[in-house]
């Protein structure tokens, strides 16, 4: 029952957000804001693969029974040097995507310069493919093809399947360094913590090891979970799915270096 009401709640503010984003001034600001870039994906890369990566080596360190220093040492190096890693790759990645896009752009400029007939009978069978016929499809194309930068556009989205908000390579990269930074950290809190208040002993505490494993498990359902609002997702399946999948990495890790503790 309770969640029955919750739900009906839920269902109402939707709607209410809905009719609000539907009335004539907020269509007209929406479209005059135009496409904007999403950096989520960027955020949950960086985020999971951060929290993955140093509690494999929180993981490894606990399976082989090593110093928690080295976890710190490790752990911090990882964290730096790994998070700066992934940014350069997104950084890169991203502008390549950008540059491929202003070259998509300037060939179509190009063509419409150089070949108007044929570039018109594109924008033509694209729009009859939309369902445009007869004087429809020919007001269309006229419309179309009048001004270039639509016409420019039209191509982009419909004959090459470009998406016309382009992300920033920096932004990108900051916010997947970031995520990379922040998330990562929480698996070496408390290795740190217990260092800066207490010091290290020479074995890894295990009520230290279970925090760790503690705040990296509440980190993945989080991701996973903040992740569902974006997506067609419950938040639950979301969190789980990620928490399993950050766990597997984990229990890996934790395995391997429990074998190679044992093989040496």
């Amino acid at each position: 029952m309770i969640f029955d009401t919750r739900a009906k709640k839920e269902d109402a503010l939707d709607s209410k957000t809905l009719a609000a984003e539907h009335t004539r001034e907020a269509i007209g600001r929406r479209l005059d804001e135009g496409l904007r870039p999403d950096y989520l994906p960027d955020f949950v890369y960086g985020a999971i693969d951060g929290t993955v990566t140093t509690f494999a080596v929180v993981s490894g360190v606990a399976g082989a029974s090593l110093s928690p220093s080295i976890v710190i040492v490790l752990g911090l190096a990882n964290l730096v040097g790994d998070g700066f890693s992934m940014a350069a790759s997104n950084f890169s990645g991203t502008r390549v995507e950008r540059q491929q896009f202003e070259k998509m752009r300037a060939r179509e400029e190009h063509e419409i310069d150089t070949y108007p007939s044929g570039e018109r009978e594109e924008i033509r069978q694209i729009m009859n493919r939309k369902g445009f016929e007869g004087d429809d499809l020919e007001r269309a194309v006229a419309i179309i093809t009048q001004d270039k930068e639509r016409w420019v556009r039209v191509m982009l989205t419909d004959e090459l399947g470009l998406s016309l908000s382009a992300k920033s390579p920096l932004v990108a990269a900051a916010t997947t360094f970031v995520a990379f930074l922040i998330l990562g950290f929480l698996p070496l809190f408390p290795f740190v913590f217990a260092a800066i208040t207490g010091g290290v002993g020479d074995t890894l505490d295990h009520g230290t090891y279970l925090q760790s494993t503690i705040l990296t498990a509440a980190a993945f359902f989080l991701v996973g979970a903040v992740k569902s609002r974006f997506i067609a997702q419950s938040w639950l399946f979301s969190g789980l799915e990620t928490l399993a999948l950050g766990g597997s990495a984990a229990a890996i890790a934790y395995f391997i270096g429990k074998a190679i503790s044992n093989w040496v």
